[in-house]
């Protein structure tokens, strides 16, 4: 699939600027931004274990689009004629876009906490839980699901900002919402519970506390892949001898393992 067929899936929109949030003709600084802005918001080590591989994909399509407008030649040949070049080395499945990710911001755990911070109880959260509510007919277990930097504490708050749009006729009162039953309720709440548990046991298990967590996951996951890649290679010289190359990263490989 393309990789503006891949933004259509994913986000919603096939246009690689509308992506990053920033408009057609935006700098280099403003397209770096908006990468970094995004990039926060759908990092795969802020969701719950059952939802990673799904932001793990929506992540590594916000690398490419990143990569795309951010090199010169790519981005003239998009903005004429709306396609990209699916054959460039830096598309490979190969690549991996955590770690391009944190060389490329040096971003820590608490710069992610801080946005979470910023980001709840904003505008954004706002729109993105009335669009959710919208988009899934008022069904608190997709929604809850849907919006980033939740967890099933905040959810008596982002009932009420339903609540309060459909008061003010914002929203549509969908019955899925206003006559969800109790049981779907605690249903929710003790997967949440259970999530949380699961989150915290694997963080004490990987000795994980302060400023290095991020550098510390990326490292437990490149020794899996390290392990995957000499695997690969190894299939590939049985298969065909000692013409493949070794150290090479244009691969359809496996999928990171969240």
């Amino acid at each position: 699939m393309a990789l503006p067929q891949q933004c259509e899936a994913a986000f919603g929109t096939a246009d690689l600027y509308g992506v990053l949030g920033v408009r057609r003709g935006a700098s280099a600084q403003e397209i770096r931004r908006g990468y970094h802005r995004a990039s926060l918001r759908l990092h795969p080590d802020r969701v719950p274990p059952e939802q990673k591989e799904e932001a793990t994909r929506r992540f590594q399509i916000l690398g490419k689009v990143y990569a795309v407008l951010s090199d010169e030649k790519q981005r003239v040949v998009y903005d004429e004629t709306g396609t990209v070049d699916e054959d460039a080395e830096v598309l490979q499945d190969g690549r991996d876009w955590l770690e391009y990710w944190q060389l490329l911001f040096k971003v820590t755990v608490k710069d992610i906490e801080d946005f979470q911070n910023s980001y709840k109880n904003s505008e954004e959260e706002r729109a993105d839980v009335k669009a959710a509510y919208l988009n899934f007919k008022g069904d608190m277990d997709r929604i809850m699901e849907s919006v980033m930097c939740t967890d099933y504490t905040d959810e008596p708050r982002i009932r009420e900002m339903i609540e309060q749009a459909i008061d003010s006729g914002e929203l549509p009162s969908y019955k899925a919402f206003v006559r969800e039953s109790k049981q779907k309720m605690m249903s929710r709440r003790r997967r949440g519970e259970k999530e949380a548990k699961e989150a915290k046991k694997t963080k004490d298990e990987l000795g994980l506390g302060g400023e290095n967590d991020l550098q510390a996951l990326i490292k437990s996951r490149s020794k899996d892949r390290e392990k995957e890649m000499d695997n690969f290679f190894a299939h590939l010289e049985a298969k065909y001898g000692n013409s493949a190359k070794k150290g090479g990263k244009k691969t359809s490989a496996k999928k990171r393992k969240a």
